[in-house]
């Protein structure tokens, strides 16, 4: 039998790749009681009970970065291991398999699928801005709709349907496997995935640490998801 360790303060590894806010990251998850540490040493990321990869910028750019650190393999490793692996914003499209932002550029490939540009988004004939920025609702995901526990064994446990996050983002992820997508966002006419979650995957588009108290409530069920991913 696997023993369970008791995580009372699990250690979370933020991958310090040059691009993320970083530090809006570690500060929420010092509040909600999780000790971590920004960082982009190999070792440290493979030792923590978690790890999140955040990112802002650009795809092509982000996974160049990751590429001359070394990091690809060691966040290969941490899925492997069963360990979670989060990814928010940029980090949730960068575990795709490729993007065809600014070209067309490989992913981790952690997660079958791509990543795409909004489409010319319209909303009552008016055409919308892209980048998407600012609050927006996720809805349950149509496979999840009408099920009893809908959200409760996911890090949504707790978050209601409709609930508001905050994103800041051009392009969005298509994942093969529809049945691991958490939830949907519309932005006009475009109904899309704004977050999946995988074994021990999870990824959102939006910004959780942004998000006001229903984020924090995804980063205080992360506790409980180490735990069960253990």
């Amino acid at each position: 039998m696997k023993l369970i360790p008791n995580i009372k303060s699990p250690k979370i590894a933020i991958v310090d790749f040059g691009m993320g806010n970083l530090f809006s990251v570690k500060h929420m998850c010092s509040h909600v009681g999780i000790d971590a540490k920004i960082t982009s040493s190999k070792q440290e990321i493979l030792s923590a009970d978690a790890v999140i990869l955040p990112g802002v910028g650009a795809f092509g750019d982000a996974m160049n970065a990751l590429r001359k650190m070394g990091l690809v393999d060691t966040l290969k490793k941490v899925v492997m291991s069963n360990k979670p692996l989060i990814g928010i914003c940029l980090g949730m499209q960068l575990l795709m398999s490729e993007s065809y932002e600014f070209g067309r550029h490989k992913g981790l490939d952690i997660i079958k699928g791509d990543v795409i540009r909004f489409d010319n988004p319209i909303n009552k004939s008016k055409k919308l801005k892209v980048p998407h920025v600012g609050w927006n609702r996720i809805y349950l995901a149509k496979k999840i709709s009408t099920q009893d526990d809908k959200w409760s064994k996911t890090l949504f446990n707790g978050l209601s349907n409709n609930e508001f996050m905050y994103f800041v983002h051009s392009f969005y992820v298509r994942p093969v496997n529809s049945d691991i997508i958490l939830s949907i966002t519309k932005y006009g006419n475009i109904e899309f995935c704004s977050s999946f979650q995988y074994k021990n995957i999870f990824g959102c588009q939006f910004h959780p640490e942004r998000s006001g108290l229903q984020g924090m409530i995804i980063y205080r069920n992360l506790i409980s998801f180490i735990k069960k991913c253990l």
